[in-house]
C-alpha cells in the first residue's frame, strides 16, 4: 500500500478525505499548510499528495509548481482538491502540473478513483 500527504488547511476537510481513504490500506499523512507539506515530503518519501489550493502560508499551486520543479520531488502525484471550481482554476492546477484536479465537495467514489490512478 502507498503513502499518501493530505494538505489541507480544513479539519473538516482531512478528516473527510481521511474517512474516504479510511479502508484502502494507505498510510495517511497530514499537514495544515504548505510549508508543513515541504518539510514532511523533504524528510520522508510519499506515494501521493492530495493538495489544497486556497491555504495559509503557500497556496497549493506555489506548492505543486514547486514540487513539480524540483528533480526530487517532480515525480510523485498530486491531486489538487479545492472550492475553486472555474475552468480557470482547474486549468492553472493543470498548468501548475497537477495530475488530477477535483473540485470541492467530491463525491468519495471519484476520489477514490483518481487515488487509485497512482497509488495501487
Amino acid at each position: 500500500m502507498g503513502k499518501i500527504l493530505i494538505v489541507d488547511d480544513s479539519a473538516t476537510d482531512i478528516q473527510y478525505i481521511k474517512s474516504v481513504l479510511a479502508d484502502t490500506g494507505h498510510q495517511l499523512v497530514t499537514a495544515s499548510d504548505g510549508e508543513e507539506a515541504e518539510k514532511l515530503v523533504s524528510s520522508e518519501p510519499f506515494d501521493l499528495i492530495i493538495l489544497d489550493v486556497i491555504m495559509p502560508k503557500k497556496s497549493g499551486y506555489q506548492i505543486c509548481r514547486d514540487f513539480k520543479r524540483s528533480d526530487n520531488y517532480k515525480d510523485i502525484p498530486i491531486i489538487m482538491m479545492s472550492s475553486k471550481n472555474q475552468q480557470s482554476d482547474i486549468a492553472w492546477g493543470q498548468k501548475q502540473g497537477a495530475n488530477e484536479y477535483l473540485t470541492k465537495p467530491c463525491e468519495p467514489l471519484e476520489l477514490l478513483l483518481a487515488v487509485k490512478k497512482y497509488v495501487k
